[in-house]
């Protein structure tokens, strides 16, 4: 693709520099950030186009365990620090995964995230749920098309390398925001803390997915920050959650995320010149901010990549309304690693009952309760 210039000579020569193989820092993060949003998306769309293949990858994950969580992350309705009215369980039938796999595998999914609600799941500690996070694990790699994700908060040496010998993909672990504005948000591990695990993934062979909550009140230098952060990590998933502030927790006496429309989508194409080679992921939070007829403005800007189901405690958008977004941006859904057909997946948001969606959790919305914005990891 040839770069047609905005003329904007800030985004302009970014692009430049970016398609001749640089890397921006954050002093051109912030000054991009700064540009007006018709500039940037053009110049983020065309980084895409140059790295990409047109596709928007699709994940889905299960919430296979909920609640009763030590650590008191701010915006999160699983932490035992806060009473948000979720229904708590613990971890589920290997078989309840597996099905809750099956129907993220038909509804387009190319990979599927196995997700704990706790500090980190412990091999030594509790050795019979360790054990059966990993026969899930297997099940879903024997018995489905996707590639098998986790997001099972801190790990040892010893637990990253048995869930990569386990052919485990890609591993989650967010950082959420910048290190300045982390202690804000979590007061009970560190920034630092959420680093050194994902070292332990990636040395023990995972490719790393490690994203942000967007509105949580941070400024847009901790947005740059965050990304630069994430540099330095290398990560080859980059999720951009949205806050959706949940009733109970320190964060949910907001009636929406401290951010605008025009915000995310900027900030959506900086990430996309910050790291031209990874997927940013469009996550939790974008249908309660966004409103139906701006969910393709982030696919304009850059991103390509969706979490599509439902999250861990809230329900999402149907994966048929995922794909109409995808395709109004002129981006066709990835089907790389698990062939599916669209058209079938958006035929089944129009069946009455509709078919019920893919994940979030493997049981009903109405019979799991109020929900949790976010693809965590250790909330």
């Amino acid at each position: 693709m040839v770069y047609e210039p905005t003329g904007n000579r800030t985004v302009d020569g970014a692009v430049e520099r970016v398609l001749g193989g640089g890397r921006l820092d954050r002093t051109d993060g912030l000054a991009l950030l700064a540009q007006p949003v018709e500039a940037l998306s053009a110049a983020a769309d065309a980084v895409r186009a140059a790295f990409g293949d047109g596709t928007v990858d699709a994940c889905s994950i299960v919430n296979a365990k909920a609640g009763n969580c030590a650590e008191d992350c701010g915006f999160c309705a699983q932490s035992a620090h806060f009473d948000a009215g979720i229904d708590t369980y613990d971890f589920l039938d290997p078989e309840e995964i597996l099905a809750a796999a099956k129907r993220a595998e038909r509804d387009g999914a190319q990979r599927f995230g196995v997700v704990v609600a706790e500090k980190g799941v412990s091999k030594r500690r509790r050795p019979d749920e360790w054990a059966d996070v990993i026969e899930a694990i297997r099940l879903v790699r024997d018995e489905t098309a996707v590639e098998v994700d986790a997001s099972l908060g801190i790990l040892t040496e010893e637990e990253a390398r048995i869930l990569a010998d386990e052919g485990v993909n890609h591993y989650n672990h967010n950082i959420e925001t910048s290190p300045r504005y982390f202690p804000e948000v979590v007061g009970t591990h560190s920034f630092e803390d959420r680093v050194e695990t994902l070292e332990v993934a990636k040395e023990a062979g995972m490719d790393l997915c490690a994203g942000v909550i967007l509105g949580m009140g941070e400024t847009p230098a901790d947005r740059v920050d965050a990304a630069i952060a994430l540099q330095g990590i290398g990560v080859s998933s980059l999720p951009v959650n949205v806050l959706n502030p949940i009733a109970g927790t320190p964060m949910g006496d907001r009636e929406s995320a401290a951010i605008t429309t025009e915000e995310i989508v900027k900030t959506v194409a900086v990430y996309r010149l910050l790291h031209p080679r990874a997927r940013i992921r469009l996550t939790g939070g974008r249908e309660v901010n966004l409103a139906p007829d701006e969910q393709h403005l982030p696919f304009e800007a850059g991103a390509d990549g969706i979490l599509t189901g439902d999250y861990l405690t809230t329900e999402g958008q149907s994966p048929g309304d995922d794909i109409r977004a995808i395709e109004r941006a002129g981006l066709r859904p990835n089907a790389t690693v698990n062939e599916f057909d669209p058209a079938a997946v958006k035929a089944r948001d129009a069946a009455d009952p509709p078919v019920e969606t893919a994940a979030g959790t493997a049981t009903s919305a109405d019979e799991t309760g109020t929900n949790d914005e976010t693809i965590t990891d250790d909330d």
